[in-house]
């Protein structure tokens, strides 16, 4: 690993969930963040108390190679974020060209730019075999990284859970809006998650570029807690504020919820354009096949690792829950 002090950091993804927490987590280290974006201006909206100079923003996408070039060449390390649950064709969002190809050109643009550290976030669950397409773009995704020649670290987090972020929006819908009457879940509800706090997420991923012990590794990251999906909903209902306790948890087979899933898929597509927060709603077969397997690791690993103790969901809930939009 080179020894030379890591002042400035490209991050791709920086206005998304994760992304906001990592840019929050590298200013705080005094670390200049270097943004590779779409619009500038919601990048310094999303950190209103930080002097614009604080963040150098970068204004392209994953397939410009310059602007890729030119971020990657005034900084020491770079961290990959970009990715997507489901994809989004009739905005030019497909698994292989955000996952596959976006993280190639990434990691070719770095490797221009003579950035050597790379911090790269895939998923728990992620391998070559594995049921849906969105873990085996990733897992595509990974082998590049790995064979990139680059100081890499490669994460794999749990269910991300944060204020702001999608899932837990979608859980305020469920669980606070008077409709649907019930609260749905695919088929059995027994498969465990491990939900991890976007905080503790940006501070392994951060961390991890002054941890020269990570490189080479793959780390999982989860919280202290593995819940069962029934047990997840459960507890979003009785630490929500204004829930519904009225609202029956209700299961969705699995072939049913496919089948819904195909038929609603350009419907809600079409509705996602006209109505951004349709998209909440949005779900696809691989995404009901996920639902059905395990996505737990040991989180001690990564706390011996990077030195950090992971959040409880419920104690992390209980704080932002009034914050989530």
């Amino acid at each position: 690993m080179d020894s030379a002090p890591i002042e400035r950091v490209m991050v791709t993804g920086a206005t998304g969930f994760v992304g906001r927490s990592v840019v929050r987590e590298l200013l705080a280290r005094g670390v200049t963040p270097v943004c590779l974006v779409r619009s500038v201006e919601k990048l310094h909206r999303q950190h209103p108390d930080v002097p614009a100079k604080r963040i150098v923003p970068i204004t392209g996408e994953l397939a410009d190679h310059g602007a890729l070039y030119d971020a990657a060449e005034q900084c020491q390390a770079a961290i990959h974020l970009v990715g997507i649950i489901i994809a989004r064709r009739l905005q030019g969002q497909s698994f292989q060209r955000v996952h596959v190809e976006g993280t190639r050109n990434v990691v070719d643009a770095v490797r221009e730019g003579a950035v050597r550290r790379f911090i790269h976030m895939s998923a728990l669950g992620t391998r070559e075999d594995a049921v849906s397409e969105y873990h085996r773009s990733k897992w595509q995704a990974q082998q590049y990284v790995e064979a990139s020649g680059l100081d890499w670290t490669v994460f794999h987090p749990s269910l991300i859970h944060g204020g702001d972020g999608e899932f837990m929006q979608l859980m305020k819908r469920f669980i606070c809006g008077s409709l649907p009457p019930m609260i749905p879940y695919f088929g059995s509800g027994r498969a465990k998650v491990q939900p991890v706090s976007v905080k503790d997420v940006a501070y392994g991923l951060v961390e991890a570029l002054f941890r020269a012990d990570t490189i080479g590794k793959t780390i999982a990251l989860g919280g202290p807690k593995a819940y069962s999906w029934v047990e997840l909903y459960s507890a979003c209902r009785a630490l929500m504020p204004r829930a519904k306790h009225w609202k029956p948890l209700v299961s969705q087979p699995v072939p049913v919820a496919k089948l819904m899933a195909v038929v609603s898929a350009l419907p809600m597509a079409m509705a996602e354009i006209a109505i951004p927060s349709m998209g909440l709603f949005r779900f696809d077969g691989g995404q009901v096949d996920m639902s059905q397997e395990d996505n737990t690791c040991d989180h001690t690993e990564a706390e011996a690792l990077l030195g950090m103790r992971m959040r409880s969901f419920e104690d992390e809930l209980v704080v932002y829950a009034e914050r989530i939009p």
